[in-house]
């Protein structure tokens, strides 16, 4: 039979450990909100692109992928993802990975964002800064913070 014992959740981790895993939580939200708002990006892109193609046919030129640039396409996009699952590892070297390469994407994303608003309208560029920038600028300032934060440089290690 089972008791009505309070059920407790003990941690086995030292306190500074502990900080640690939720700091790394912390910073992969960040990369999470960002790769989310990269996915919404494209998502209102190709709506905006659709409706222009079916506002005034042959207008603009339809446009067709390989499947290499399909699977480019595929992989740049998934590389958000492999920013924020290198994040939850918590690491000072992790760390370090994902503050390079989630910079390198927030800005390239950002770059092709508004090249594309210049092209197609502000509402693009507007999006891109909205969706990719602005999520990305606070992804790396908490990633940067986390670096710098003092006493936990060993752990994890």
């Amino acid at each position: 039979m089972i008791e009505n014992a309070p059920m407790s959740i003990q941690t086995t981790l030292h306190p500074s450990e502990a900080l640690v895993v939720n700091n790394a939580n912390r910073v992969a939200l960040f990369w999470l909100t960002t790769a989310a708002g990269a996915v919404l990006f494209v998502t209102f892109q190709l709506f905006f692109y659709v409706n222009d193609f079916a506002r005034a046919p042959g207008a603009i030129p339809a446009i067709t992928f390989e499947p290499d640039v399909l699977w480019m396409f595929s992989a740049f996009y998934g590389s958000w993802f492999v920013t924020v699952l290198i994040a939850l590892r918590g690491t000072r070297k992790a760390q370090w990975v994902t503050l390079v390469l989630g910079s390198l994407l927030v800005a390239l994303n950002t770059l092709g964002g508004i090249t594309d608003g210049l092209r197609d309208g502000w509402h693009i560029a507007f999006s891109a800064v909205f969706f990719i920038t602005l999520p990305g600028v606070f992804a790396i300032a908490a990633t940067w913070r986390s670096i710098k934060s003092r006493g936990n440089g060993h752990v994890g290690e």
